[in-house]
């Protein structure tokens, strides 16, 4: 009971608070990157625009991917995105299993200069959308 007295007579500083929130986690999911739909990543790929990067871990990655993927664990990113430097014209696409870890790995990426991407949903909206996966 006394959290809602607190909340009518500080109304002001509470809606201030949940202002500051929104703008907080919506700034860090610019920075992440763009959420790119599965058929935009489609397009993308068709168009040899982008570059897929798996985060999933290996054991993950050999139950199956999507066409093209590069699989770089999450956990060894740091250590291997040298590994892109070939591609940096073009757009990073991450994917990861659910499109929950793949806004820390894009905000490393982009701090590292890269155009990077995410795939809104990851490879749960892949498969969701029945689309290919190909053993790797």
């Amino acid at each position: 009971m006394d959290f809602f007295v607190f909340i009518s007579e500080h109304w002001l500083l509470v809606s201030g608070l949940l202002v500051l929130i929104y703008v907080f986690a919506f700034s860090e999911q610019k920075k992440a990157g763009k959420q790119l739909s599965v058929h935009e990543l489609t397009r993308l790929l068709n168009d040899d625009a982008a570059i897929l990067i798996d985060l999933r871990d290996s054991k993950e990655y050999a139950t199956g991917c999507i066409t093209g993927a590069i699989n770089i664990p999450l956990a060894k990113l740091d250590g291997r995105i040298s590994e892109l430097e070939k591609h940096r014209t073009k757009k990073i696409v991450l994917v990861d299993k659910i499109g929950q870890q793949s806004a820390a790995a894009g905000r490393k990426l982009r701090l590292a200069g890269y155009d990077a991407q995410r795939l809104r949903g990851g490879m749960g909206e892949w498969l969701h959308q029945s689309l290919p996966v190909v053993n790797p």
